[in-house]
């Protein structure tokens, strides 16, 4: 059962759109423990973008949440489970009130959000100010798992530094000595570039110009005539969704990709590629998952959701999907029994994840420890090339979580 709460700005349009897949759940009959049926259902809030920039992503994330729950009978750890929507816009200035409804007047038992870096972290703070189990299936803020680290908060995406650190070694390698950086000019789009930064100039190349532009403004035209300026031997670069498309579109229509080859992580192209078209071909990005991952988890899966959503799974879906399963591994340890918050956590904490993306864990932050791919497009996909690190795990620095 879902609930949406209608919020300002979110159209009728909105909401049958991010209602996509929400339909009652037929919960086939179970024997349950007499401690499990008399608990109430399970409340699960979703945060998520469902109109805007971001509105795909947000809801693949909701579709891959619901396929694992659907694919469970409709529970987790025995628990019936039950939705309260919300969509959050991308609009960090609503991000307290709308998550402090779901908490207050909704009551729900654990929030899912989201994929702004920015709305994840007013989400956050009203997680850690009300002890509140969030699950963050996508926003890679740095802090969430460094400084504002808890040990009620789960991120079962990445940290902004994780994917784009291993491109760092991978460009450097590739003899690519000079490079400029484009992105937005807002948390995610520093932390991705500053990772890559981080790596590139330890091996020893240069960044000879760092871009931003406001987020999510899509006008490139300025910095791809900056870029030609430069010369640059290659472009790193962070955007996602609309403006990924965009980016793309614009530096192939220049005829920038004909001699600066683009570079980015995984976000350039992922969930996105149908809508790039031939301008992404050849580009390599990093990322935690591969469209062609020869895994028996990630087979599994790619058939379950295009069975579902009639659409190709991706990152964000594998995101949203990995988020329940967490869920079910804490729910499972206590007997469906949510109130057994630390026995509860504590096996969250332990979870080792057979996941599409491959071995997932999670360190002392919270944040997955996971592989990082090197990936090209190539026939309308993000196709495997290799493991650009193996088992990377985040620094988490300014955690102080035992």
């Amino acid at each position: 059962m879902t609930h949406r709460i209608l919020l300002p700005g979110l159209t009728r349009r909105g909401l049958l759109t991010g209602a996509a897949g929400a339909a009652t759940l037929a919960v086939a009959p179970q024997l349950r423990s007499p401690a499990v049926a008399q608990k109430a259902p399970l409340k699960v809030g979703l945060m998520l973008p469902y109109t805007g920039t971001y509105a795909k992503l947000g809801q693949f994330i909701d579709n891959g949440f619901r396929l694992y729950v659907e694919q469970k009978g409709g529970k987790l750890g025995g628990r019936e489970i039950t939705f309260v929507q919300v969509d959050d816009e991308s609009k960090p200035e609503a991000a307290t009130d709308n998550m402090n409804r779901l908490v207050g007047r909704e009551k729900v038992d654990v929030v899912v959000g989201t994929v702004h870096s920015g709305v994840a972290m007013a989400m956050v703070k009203v997680a850690r100010d009300n002890n509140t189990l969030l699950i963050i299936p996508n926003a890679g803020a740095n802090d969430a798992t460094g400084p504002q680290c808890a040990a009620n908060i789960f991120r079962t995406s990445f940290s902004n530094w994780q994917p784009s650190y291993p491109m760092g070694k991978v460009v450097f390698d590739a003899g690519l000595k000079n490079v400029a950086t484009i992105t937005w000019r807002y948390a995610a789009g520093a932390e991705s570039t500053g990772a890559f930064k981080e790596n590139f100039t330890k091996q020893g190349g240069k960044i000879v110009e760092e871009m931003t532009l406001p987020f999510p403004e899509v006008e490139f035209q300025a910095l791809l005539t900056r870029i030609a300026t430069l010369k640059p031997d290659a472009v790193f670069s962070f955007f996602a969704g609309g403006g990924a498309v965009k980016f793309v579109k614009d530096y192939a229509a220049a005829g920038l990709n004909k001699t600066i080859p683009l570079y980015g992580s995984g976000f350039l192209t992922d969930g996105v590629l149908e809508a790039q078209g031939e301008a992404a071909n050849g580009m390599k990005t990093t990322l935690h998952y591969a469209d062609n991952l020869d895994n028996p988890a990630n087979k599994a899966f790619l058939a379950a959701f295009k069975a579902k959503t009639k659409m190709d799974g991706d990152i964000y879906a594998v995101q949203g999907f990995d988020s329940a399963a967490l869920l079910d591994v804490g729910l499972n340890a206590v007997g469906g029994d949510d109130k057994a918050r630390d026995k509860m956590i504590d096996a969250m904490a332990k979870a080792k994840i057979d996941s599409p993306r491959g071995p997932l864990s999670f360190n002392k932050a919270h944040n997955p420890i996971q592989h990082i791919y090197l990936r090209e497009v190539r026939n309308g996909r993000n196709e495997f090339v290799s493991i650009a690190h193996e088992s990377l795990d985040d620094p988490a620095r300014g955690c102080r979580m035992a």
